[in-house]
């Protein structure tokens, strides 16, 4: 994976008395409490959408054997699947998704607290996400789809034929540039007390964003995400285990 030294200089950034950083930084304020009055609003609209009912049978392999989507539910109402690159032509997952996945660990256990299971979705066989989770030190859960139809009902994942022509229906559009066989994104789904199963919502692209804790805390220090100079926004992400300089 290609990188380039950043060029981002701060030696021109204006210094200034801590009263006059006061100010500045109450002014910011204004404009933050603004965005989360703002944020909160659009979640709520984001709750109301209304749902559709799922009535085609998924089975996904994982560590419990075969499970139907109302089974991965694990006797919540609520369930979010994040949908993990992994071609089933590859020997590694998606370094993107990786970042993301770096994030689950810990925080499944607050969120079953709520109602809410999380796990992985990928079309690679359980074997491979076994190894991969292995490798990576993860234990969510992580299950295969790829004796479904669910990655491409659900528009992550397409054909070699959509590939080769450059087009797809992804992000709620006809025609969007795709070039890789699986797209990331976030499902999520609601069981009523029947067993009936409803999607609810479902974010792809940035839509994705805020779910990745290490860009929130980028976006928090000088430099931000530091990507401008690069030959794309993640050219130097790598795999955790791959950083040379790990501490």
């Amino acid at each position: 994976m290609a990188k380039k030294a950043s060029t981002f200089t701060l030696d021109r950034h204006p210094v200034v008395s801590r009263e006059k950083w006061l100010a500045a930084r109450t002014r910011l304020l204004a404009k933050e409490k603004a965005f989360t009055h703002a944020r909160e609003r659009l979640a709520a609209e984001r709750r109301a959408l209304p749902w559709v009912k799922v009535d085609k049978e998924y089975v996904f392999e994982g560590s419990n054997g075969r499970e139907t989507l109302a089974e991965l539910f694990a006797g919540r109402s609520q369930l979010v699947i994040y949908h993990f690159m992994f071609d089933p032509r590859h020997k590694e997952a998606c370094h993107g998704c990786s970042f993301w996945a770096d994030n689950f660990n810990g925080i499944i256990v607050h969120l079953n607290q709520r109602d809410v299971t999380m796990l992985a979705v990928s079309r690679a066989p359980l074997k491979k996400l076994d190894a991969f989770k292995a490798r990576m030190g993860w234990n969510f859960k992580w299950v295969s789809s790829g004796g479904s139809d669910f990655n491409y009902d659900y528009h992550v994942s397409f054909t070699d034929e959509e590939v080769k022509k450059g087009k797809a229906y992804h992000n709620y559009r006809k025609n969007h540039e795709v070039w890789q066989r699986d797209a990331p994104g976030i499902s999520v789904f609601y069981k009523d007390a029947g067993g009936l199963v409803f999607h609810t919502f479902s974010c792809f692209k940035r839509g994705i964003d805020m779910q990745n804790t290490a860009y929130q805390y980028l976006d928090l220090v000088p430099k931000g995400r530091d990507e401008a100079n690069l030959e794309f926004p993640m050219a130097w992400l790598d795999y955790h285990d791959k950083y040379a300089d790990r501490t």
